[in-house]
């Protein structure tokens, strides 16, 4: 998709194609860097598993990475994908029916994309687009975060110490439109992957949206007007000390 999206670039400038213009499938093993700086208008499904930097540079395009059809394991269990995908994204969608490595979606700044499990240091750097994870995530959640929100399903309530509270809050989803912007995604999750785990969340969502906290970084909450007043007094409070 790389060489593809460089000829697109070419003619057409970051507007690229419309969406879904060009769609490959491809099956088997992807080496590294797979779909990266992928155009808008490219549909690039993966039917089996690929390594590091996936969608890296993503401009626009979107990725679709499942398990074989007759795979004969649970995907949301294993992992598909390696790490450090989305490094430097701008822009695109990716859904990933699996788990995946370390350093997910590292310096995202515009990416919309779900996936079933991480390693350590998710969302690192990140400034833009929107993440939801249906599953557990490593360690340092969120280091440096500065925009973009991300959507954690966490039914035990482990995310907590598993998240980097420097610049972030965490804090339940209970906005009608953050709860409808995480729907959306989940469900179109369940059209481009035929997760069960994203069927599961959708059939029971009046029961599943309690067991999801969203990560907004402090700054971004500001810029979107989300500060409550009381961590308006604790962020006045803390600079008085400081």
């Amino acid at each position: 998709g790389t060489m593809l999206s460089g000829r697109i670039a070419k003619r057409l400038g970051s507007a690229g194609l419309p969406d879904n213009t060009i769609c490959f499938t491809f099956r088997g093993s992807a080496g590294q860097s797979f779909g990266a700086f992928a155009a808008r208008g490219l549909t690039l499904t993966l039917e089996g598993e690929s390594n590091d930097y996936l969608g890296k540079g993503l401009s626009g395009a979107r990725i679709i990475v499942k398990p074989p059809p007759d795979a004969a394991y649970d995907p949301s269990t294993n992992i598909i994908c390696g790490n450090v995908l989305l490094y430097g994204a701008v822009d695109g969608e990716v859904y990933i029916h699996g788990q995946v490595g370390q350093r997910f979606a590292i310096r995202n700044s515009g990416v919309n994309a779900v996936v079933e499990g991480i390693g350590d240091h998710g969302c690192e750097y990140m400034t833009g687009g929107r993440v939801v994870i249906l599953g557990e995530t490593g360690i340092n959640f969120a280091a440096g975060m500065s925009g973009g929100i991300a959507y954690i399903y966490d039914p035990e309530g482990k995310f907590d110490g598993r998240c980097n509270l420097d610049m972030v809050d965490v804090e339940p989803v209970r906005r009608q439109r953050d709860q409808e912007e995480l729907k959306g995604l989940i469900e179109s999750h369940y059209r481009y992957t035929g997760s069960e785990r994203a069927n599961r969340i959708l059939q029971n969502w009046d029961t599943a949206v309690p067991a999801f906290v969203q990560v907004l970084p402090m700054e971004y909450k500001q810029v979107l007007g989300l500060m409550s007043e009381s961590d308006k007094a604790t962020e006045r409070d803390e600079v008085v000390n400081d």
